[in-house]
C-alpha cells in the first residue's frame, strides 16, 4: 500500500545526532516514513533516539538497510538533494517546487521519496544519477551550508505548508525503483557482454550516464517490462516477454 506522505532518505549518514534531529523534524511536519541506508555507527543508535525528542517513534520505524538501492527499490520519484553541480542533465527544482510535484505523484499513486547524502561529502554521483531530479535548496552565497537536518526540515516544512494536492489522476505511473535497477543490470549485463565499457578508465561515468538516463525517463512498470523483453530477444534471440 503506498503512503500518503512522502520518504526521507538519508544515505550513509554519519551521526545518530543529525539521524534523530532529521526524525524529529519530519515529526514537526507530518512525515514518518525515514529510511536509512548504511549507517555509519550502525543501528539501533541511541544518539539518535535522544535527539529525536518528539519525532522517537519516527526513529524507530525507519526502514534501515545496509545498501542505497534497497532503501529506494519502492519509490517511483527521486528527488536527490545536492548543492554540487553534477555533469548530468537533470532538473534542478526548489523544495517548493519538488514538494508540489510529489504531491501529484501520491495523487496519481506514486511513491515519491526525497533522498540526502552524507554530512561530509553529500550524495555520490552514481547515487545522483539513480534521481529523477536534483533537489536544489535556496541559501545565501555568503552562509551556503546547511547541516543534514536542517536541508530536511527545509523540505519537509513545504509538505506541511503546501496546498493539498487535487484528487487521484489518470497519469502513468513510474515503475518502482527497483524495477528500473532490474532493468539497468540486465543491460549493463548486456553491454559487458559486447565489450561496451572501453576504455576502462572511462567505464564508470559510462555507467552512470546510462543509469541517469533510464532514471530520467519516468518509465512505467510495462515500459520496463517491454523494455526488458526486447532486451532479451536481442541478446538472447528469444520472444518478448511482459507484452
Amino acid at each position: 500500500m503506498r503512503s500518503a506522505a512522502p520518504a526521507i532518505v538519508l544515505a550513509r549518514p554519519q551521526m545518530g545526532e543529525n539521524i534523530g534531529a532529521a526524525a524529529r523534524v519530519m515529526a514537526n511536519f507530518g512525515l514518518s516514513d525515514l529510511r536509512i541506508s548504511a549507517p555509519r555507527d550502525g543501528w539501533p543508535n541511541e544518539k539518535a533516539d535522544a535527539m529525536a525528542a518528539g519525532g522517537v517513534a519516527v526513529v524507530k520505524s525507519a526502514r534501515v538497510t545496509g545498501d542505497f538501492e534497497s532503501a529506494i527499490s519502492d519509490l517511483t520519484v527521486i528527488y536527490a538533494a545536492t548543492a554540487r553541480t553534477r555533469d548530468m542533465e537533470k532538473p534542478v527544482l526548489t523544495p517548493r517546487a519538488a514538494m508540489a510535484q510529489a504531491r501529484a505523484e501520491i495523487a496519481q499513486g506514486g511513491a515519491p521519496g526525497f533522498v540526502f547524502g552524507a554530512e561530509a561529502s553529500g550524495l555520490t554521483n552514481d547515487e545522483v544519477a539513480l534521481a529523477d531530479a536534483v533537489l536544489s535548496i535556496p541559501v545565501d552565497a555568503a552562509c551556503s551550508s546547511l547541516n543534514l537536518a536542517q536541508a530536511v526540515a527545509v523540505t519537509a516544512y513545504e509538505w506541511m505548508a503546501g496546498d493539498p494536492a487535487p484528487g487521484g489522476g489518470e497519469g502513468p505511473v513510474p515503475a518502482p525503483r527497483d524495477e528500473l535497477l532490474g532493468l539497468i543490470d540486465q543491460f549493463e549485463e548486456a553491454l559487458e557482454a559486447k565489450n561496451y565499457f572501453f576504455p576502462e578508465h572511462r567505464a564508470a561515468t559510462m555507467r552512470r550516464n546510462l543509469r541517469a538516463a533510464l532514471s530520467r525517463g519516468g518509465l512505467t512498470s510495462q515500459e520496463v517490462r517491454s523494455l526488458r523483453g526486447a532486451l532479451k530477444a536481442l541478446t538472447r534471440g528469444e520472444g518478448p516477454e511482459g507484452g
